[in-house]
């Protein structure tokens, strides 16, 4: 399997390639893709590193496995192609979006739009097998992605991480908390969101705040 990233991200996830799970994860993922129908297309796989350089990365978003639907996932966690109907937790997001900056709806749920601007939007495992929810995780996806949690937090500073449920908060441990910021809240899935853990975090607006403290260019969410 091709691993097309940035340069960027090649030069600062370099050891990593050279490692054996990396190097057995691929052997795995290109197996799988071989042999089954999985989400994202391949020269998808790493589209957040793509559209998201690490020099650029300002926020993370972390998700946890892709769309596993026809052509739902493109790469970003949460975000699906245009014309694909929004899924329930995109749905909540862009409502909270309505609520905290009071913006309209978007038509569109393709985020390339936010990982332009330097949104680094991660899940955890960064493929998946068609409708077999977490069928790739526990292969050596979560190893590498959380070597770019590391790196973002050990080189950078002031990066804004937003951790949205349980899953995500984990991650926490990963971060150098006194460098940079982090926002915590409930999942936006609908099982979260109706009990009252995601409406009103006003992440968004926060984030805003806190790269507009540092110096740093604001998102157009």
């Amino acid at each position: 399997m091709q691993l097309v990233l940035h340069k960027s991200w090649e030069y600062q996830l370099k050891e990593e390639f050279n490692k054996s799970y990396f190097i057995d994860l691929m052997d795995f993922v290109a197996n799988e893709y071989s042999e089954h129908i999985c989400y994202p297309k391949e020269s998808e796989i790493f589209a957040a590193f793509n559209h998201c350089t690490f020099d650029n990365t300002k926020i993370v978003i972390i998700g946890q496995d892709p769309y596993h639907g026809p052509n739902q996932a493109n790469g970003l966690c949460f975000s699906v192609h245009d014309g694909i109907k929004h899924p329930p937790s995109l749905i909540n997001i862009f409502k909270e979006i309505q609520n905290d900056l009071e913006i309209p709806y978007p038509k569109s749920g393709n985020l390339e739009r936010w990982a332009d601007q330097g949104v680094l939007l991660l899940n955890a495992t960064l493929t998946v097998r068609t409708h077999e929810p977490g069928s790739h995780q526990k292969k050596g996806w979560e190893t590498f992605t959380d070597a770019v949690i590391q790196k973002i937090s050990l080189e950078k500073k002031g990066v804004v991480f937003l951790l949205w449920g349980g899953f995500a908060k984990k991650k926490i441990k990963l971060i150098d908390t006194k460098k940079h910021h982090i926002l915590i809240s409930g999942h936006p899935s609908p099982l979260s969101a109706n009990r009252g853990y995601w409406f009103g975090n006003a992440h968004f607006s926060s984030a805003n705040k806190l790269l507009q403290k540092s110096g740093s260019t604001t998102i157009a969410w």
